[in-house]
Order: C-alpha cells, then sequence, then structure tokens
C-alpha cells in the first residue's frame, strides 16, 4: 500500500518577502509558513513592520521583491481572489459609529455578497459567538472598545473565511476585554480557521501556537514559544524591592544596562554567573539604600527573551 505522507500545503507562505518606502526597508527578506488551522503570533515593537507584513499578505500593498501566498493563491497575481477569501480586521477596522451592531454586520454582509438565505442565520450565530447578541440594536459608537473589536471580528467573519488576519487586535483594550477576545479567538481555532495575529503584548504571544519575532522588519526568531525562550542566554534573577524603579536604575549602572529589565514591581537581572551576580545586587541595593526584600532565579518569560534578543539591536525601523 502506498501512503501518502505529503505535508498540506501552507495557508501562508513567504519567500524573501521585502517591502520598501523609499530608502526605508519596512520588511526585511521576511520568510515563513503558518500552517492550516494554525494560530500563528506576528511579534515586535512599534515600527517592527507588523502592519505593513500585515498589508502585504492580505494584498493590499504589493511587494518591493519577493513572494507570498495565502491559500495557495500568489499575493501578487490574485489579489482580489485573496481579498475574497480572507478576514482582516486592521488596527483602525471601519466599523460605521451611527449604525447599530447589526446593521454594521449586515453592511459587511453585502460587501462580502453573503448569500441572503444564509445571512440571518449566519450573523445570529457571530453575535451570539462574539455575546453582542443583547446589544445588536446599540450604536456601534456607544460601544465600549472591548465590544467594538469584538464586533470587528464579527464583521470580519461574515463571509466565514479560512484564514483571518488580525493587526494587534486588543491594543488599548482593557484586560478582561483582551481575555475575552482570546477565548473567541480559540474557538475560531477549534473550528479549523487560521488565525495570523499580530501583538505587542508578550503574554498574548504565548498563547500562539508558533510566532516569528521581527524586528525593523527582519525575521529574529520563529517557533514555538518554548522553543524561542531557548533564545535566551544566561539565568534570570528576580529582585524584589522598597522602589523598584530606584533599583533598577542602581543596577543598571552596575549591570550591563540591557541586561536589567523593569517588569511591574519586579526587576529582572539577566546573568551567565547567578552567584556572584546575587552577592553584587545586595551590595548595590544596600549601598543606594534600597531594601531587599526579595532574591531568586526564575524561569524565563517571553517577554525576559523579548528585551533579550532586541537588546542589541539598532533602534530605527519601519511600521
Amino acid at each position: 500500500m502506498h501512503l501518502n505522507t505529503s505535508s498540506p500545503t501552507p495557508a501562508i507562505r513567504t519567500e524573501a518577502l521585502t517591502k520598501a518606502f523609499g530608502n526605508r526597508v519596512a520588511v526585511d527578506q521576511l520568510a515563513l509558513e503558518v500552517q492550516p488551522g494554525e494560530l500563528f503570533g506576528l511579534v515586535g515593537p512599534d515600527g517592527a513592520g507588523k502592519s505593513t507584513t500585515m498589508r502585504l499578505l492580505t494584498a493590499i500593498l504589493p511587494p518591493t521583491s519577493g513572494r507570498a501566498w495565502v491559500m495557495g493563491r500568489e499575493i501578487g497575481l490574485e489579489p482580489e481572489a485573496i481579498k475574497t477569501s480572507i478576514g482582516y480586521m486592521s488596527q483602525r477596522f471601519g466599523l460605521y459609529p451611527d449604525l447599530t451592531v447589526l446593521e454594521n454586520v449586515h453592511f459587511y454582509a453585502d460587501i462580502y455578497e453573503v448569500p441572503r438565505r444564509e445571512r440571518d442565520q449566519k450573523v445570529e450565530q457571530l453575535l451570539g459567538f462574539s455575546r453582542l447578541a443583547p446589544f445588536k440594536h446599540r450604536l456601534a459608537g456607544n460601544l465600549s472598545g472591548g465590544m467594538k473589536q469584538k464586533l470587528g471580528l464579527a464583521c470580519a467573519l461574515i463571509h466565514t473565511p479560512k484564514v483571518l488576519f488580525l493587526d494587534e487586535p486588543t491594543n488599548g483594550v482593557d484586560p478582561v476585554s483582551r481575555r475575552e477576545f482570546w477565548r473567541i479567538l480559540y474557538q475560531l481555532q477549534r473550528e479549523q480557521v487560521t488565525i495570523f495575529v499580530s501583538t505587542a503584548y508578550l503574554d498574548e504571544a504565548e498563547r500562539c501556537h508558533r510566532l516569528a519575532l521581527i524586528h525593523q522588519g527582519k525575521l529574529l526568531a520563529l517557533g514555538a514559544p518554548a522553543v524561542v525562550k531557548q533564545l535566551m542566554r544566561g539565568s534570570i534573577l528576580e529582585v524584589r524591592a522598597s522602589s523598584p524603579r530606584l533599583a533598577a536604575e542602581l543596577l543598571r549602572a552596575r549591570f550591563p544596562a540591557q541586561t536589567v529589565g523593569l517588569f511591574g514591581d519586579r526587576v529582572h537581572v539577566v546573568t551567565e554567573d547567578p552567584e556572584p551576580a546575587a552577592r553584587q545586587i545586595e551590595l548595590v541595593l544596600g549601598g543606594g539604600g534600597v531594601s531587599l526584600e526579595g532574591l531568586r532565579p526564575i524561569e524565563p518569560a517571553l517577554e525576559d527573551v523579548f528585551v533579550s534578543v532586541l537588546a542589541s539591536q539598532p533602534e530605527e525601523g519601519g511600521r
């Protein structure tokens, strides 16, 4: 018996994908693959090139060079076919504030030419799915930030796309709404929708199956969050002090500045040699009049890797 062991066609694939605006390169030789049904994160700071990558993959912008395919269609050759078969939620998704929730969804159903005979059931399903049904007659302009994001997602899903592109969908949204939004994404992923999401939130990146870390349009790391964490060199000492900000300032004066990070009320110090570093931390804080309340080694979070990998990178880049 002959078994077909060939892997499925990637939902998204790029080869040396590049976009320049004059002399500024916003996306630089990007090469990656996203598998069908995968929840894939594009991670980087502001100006890393995340939004430009999204606009290239959704066939809104033409590449300067390189190639990309979405569901087997090449972005440079079949842009209109790609646009009708994907869902895309940009940072400034075009909701109409003077239309109700229901009217906004029907408006996007008209744009995507969703047949009338299946539309009502689909609309009710999406409003229930996003928990917007009780608010369907409310004007979109009167919704909270989190509810607007859920309405934008419902509009992007009205034509049942196989690939969903989300550009920093929870930026500026409160933590509770962020968690609710990700609950919806997990439900979509279980239905085999491929989700390509960009984010600057590191806790969100850890929720993805795989992620690409980019800076200045260049791919710095690619893999599951646990694999990307292996890029972290050295150990991390977590410092709890009476004045975290002052503690971070004092430690940056003693240790290389890029190895000291302030995370809420904790200071992280990356070191190759934890024991001597711990003694130095005690001396530095004691000499600076800061009370040391706790000091222990911890496992790196993705945020630590993010800081570590970007520490040696130049600062200028492209959106």
